[in-house]
This record gives structure tokens, C-alpha cells and sequence, in this order.
């Protein structure tokens, strides 16, 4: 039954919808009436509020964080399901119709949570794209392959493992963005287009 608990913690923990609760309480209307209508920080900062957003980002990155560090203290054996737990609940929350953000800033959490390096390596990798290419699809999906093999590299094979399954859910939640970006139309950070 642990591993019952382990992945409710985790998905109860992550399908908090911040970025919702915090443009509704600051007056900024519905987020998913906004851009590309997901949750979470990108489509926050599309409202113009860059406070929001970067409160949007920390506190999904410390839901997956929680979720992690509370499942390796009492349920160690599970703390991979609690991980994808998180993940699963952020992107697909029941009290929103399975209808969520995609999962990049929970996945930072969730690798700080596993083995802080990993985290270290994800954050890096995703700001430093984020700074420089200003796509936020292509950091953020870079940053989640990036996971799994600095895992590998610093021999934490029991992080590797799921955090290779969270980077393939990440892909695929991102599908219309790689759709875009073959197709040259996928919008830089700050150029004010949808999604």
C-alpha cells in the first residue's frame, strides 16, 4: 500500500495549481483564457506580470521538490512514484479537468529533490537556453533530457530512471511546440505571441 500513498502524496502535492490561484488572487483573470491557457510560469509572464510568474515558477519548482523530499523520508522505497506523482498531477489535475501546465519547473523540484547536482545541471541548462535562444519550449525540454544523463554521469541510476520517463512525458507535452518549431513559428520569450 506505500506505493499507493507515494503516488497520491505526489500527485496531490502537484496538481496545486499556483499559477491559477495566484493570477486569480492578483486580479489578472482566469489564466486559461490567457495565451496558450496552461498553468503554469510561461503563460503567467504572458500576462505581463513578471512577479507572478517568477512566484508561479518557485512555487511549482518547490511542489515537486516537497514531494520528493517528504516521500524519501517516510516512504524512501517509493520516492521515484511520489517524483512522478508530481509531475503526473501538475500537468493533469483532477480539479481541472486533467488539464494543466507541462511540467517543467516541477521537474526542476523534482531533480533537486532526487540529487541536488541533477538539479543543479537541469537549472543551467534551462536558464542558460532560456537567456540565449529565448524559446522557452527549448529550454525547458533540453533541460529535461539533460536530467536523466547528468544522472547516469553521477552514477545516481535510481534518479535516472524516472527522471527518463518524466523528460519523455515532457516531450510529449510539448508536442505543439515541436510542431512549431519545425515550422519556424514558435515565439521567443517577450515577443507577446500566443502560446
Amino acid at each position: 500500500m506505500d506505493w499507493i500513498f507515494a503516488l497520491l502524496l505526489g500527485y496531490a502535492l502537484g496538481s496545486v495549481p499556483f499559477g491559477l490561484l495566484i493570477t486569480r488572487v492578483a486580479g489578472a483573470g482566469d489564466l486559461r483564457s490567457i495565451g496558450s491557457g496552461n498553468i503554469g510560469a510561461t503563460n503567467v509572464l504572458r500576462t505581463g506580470r513578471k512577479g507572478l510568474a517568477a512566484a508561479t515558477l518557485l512555487l511549482d519548482l518547490l511542489k515537486g521538490l516537497a514531494a520528493v523530499l517528504i516521500a524519501s523520508r517516510f516512504l524512501p522505497e517509493w520516492t521515484w512514484l511520489a517524483a512522478l506523482g508530481a509531475f503526473v498531477g501538475h500537468c493533469f489535475p483532477v480539479g481541472l479537468g486533467f488539464k494543466g501546465g507541462k511540467g517543467v519547473a516541477t521537474t526542476a523540484g523534482i531533480a533537486f529533490g532526487l540529487a541536488w547536482p541533477v538539479g543543479l545541471a537541469y537549472a543551467v541548462t534551462w536558464i542558460g537556453l532560456l537567456l540565449s535562444v529565448r524559446i522557452s519550449s527549448v529550454a525547458g525540454m533540453t533541460a529535461a533530457v539533460v536530467a536523466p544523463i547528468a544522472a547516469l554521469l553521477l552514477g545516481r541510476h535510481d534518479a535516472a530512471g524516472v527522471l527518463a520517463i518524466i523528460a519523455l512525458l515532457v516531450l510529449f507535452q510539448h508536442r505543439e511546440n515541436l510542431a512549431r518549431l519545425r515550422a519556424g513559428t514558435e515565439p521567443r520569450v517577450g515577443s507577446g505571441k500566443k502560446p
